[in-house]
């Protein structure tokens, strides 16, 4: 049996809808998985229904985390959060990082994987890390926006066996404090953490750059999915 992945659904605030990007559910479906995405829900009983009903879960990308999740408040005025996916997806941490269930987080995801384990985030790179770094490309982004550098003794460098990726960039927002018991695993040039890890699970991953959108050109994307499915499946 191929393994159950859960795909945290994006939120459209302008039309109330659900919706996901392809990318994901096809680079999944490549590396062996069966994607679905729930319906977002702070019902705990469901919150409950839905983490049973899967192998693995995705983090997804999409709005900001709100600040009052990591005990600040909104500093610029610019923030898009969405409280229901916010307080779901926490939630769901909560009972993986429990049960040891397998997590990839891509861009919010790694974000909120961050804030789950205690972390912060930079509320708007332009003003709390400015850089000449493009974290924040436009479309195709199918092609490198930067570099990052991968860390040695880390999944990462063990899966991709190199110490330099170029990756696609769209975010606005980054880790600032680390998350307790989680270790980097990639740096971007201007000194963003770009990749975690939590040593003590079986796999708690997650990158800030989208390789949903890069796995068709991309072969550490589409690894970075198999790795994910992988762990899914030595759970069966």
């Amino acid at each position: 049996m191929r393994p159950v992945v859960a795909v945290m659904p994006l939120v459209d605030d302008e039309r109330e809808s659900l919706w996901m990007l392809p990318g994901y559910m096809n680079a999944l479906r490549e590396a062996g998985a069966v994607p679905f995405m729930p319906a977002l829900t702070t019902d705990r009983q469901e919150i409950g229904q839905i983490f049973g009903m899967c192998d693995g879960l995705v983090m997804t990308g999409g709005h900001d985390v709100n600040p009052a999740c990591y005990g600040e408040s909104d500093r610029y005025g610019n923030l898009h959060c969405c409280d229901a996916r916010d307080e779901m997806e926490l939630a769901l941490l909560e009972r993986a990082v429990a049960s040891d269930k397998p997590v990839l987080g891509i861009c919010r995801g790694l974000q909120i994987m961050n804030i789950f384990c205690g972390g912060t985030l930079y509320q708007d790179l332009p003003s709390e890390h400015p850089s000449d770094v493009d974290h924040h490309q436009h479309p195709p982004y199918d092609r490198p926006a930067h570099h990052v550098h991968i860390l040695s003794r880390t999944p990462l460098r063990e899966d991709l066996h190199d110490t330099d990726l170029a990756v696609n960039s769209r975010h606005h927002q980054a880790i600032c404090k680390l998350g307790e018991g989680l270790d980097p695993m990639a740096i971007s040039e201007d000194g963003l953490v770009e990749a975690i890890y939590r040593p003590r699970s079986a796999f708690y991953r997650a990158v800030q750059w989208h390789p949903e959108h890069l796995y068709k050109v991309d072969e550490p994307s589409r690894c970075i999915f198999r790795s994910f499915v992988n762990a899914c499946t030595l759970r069966d």
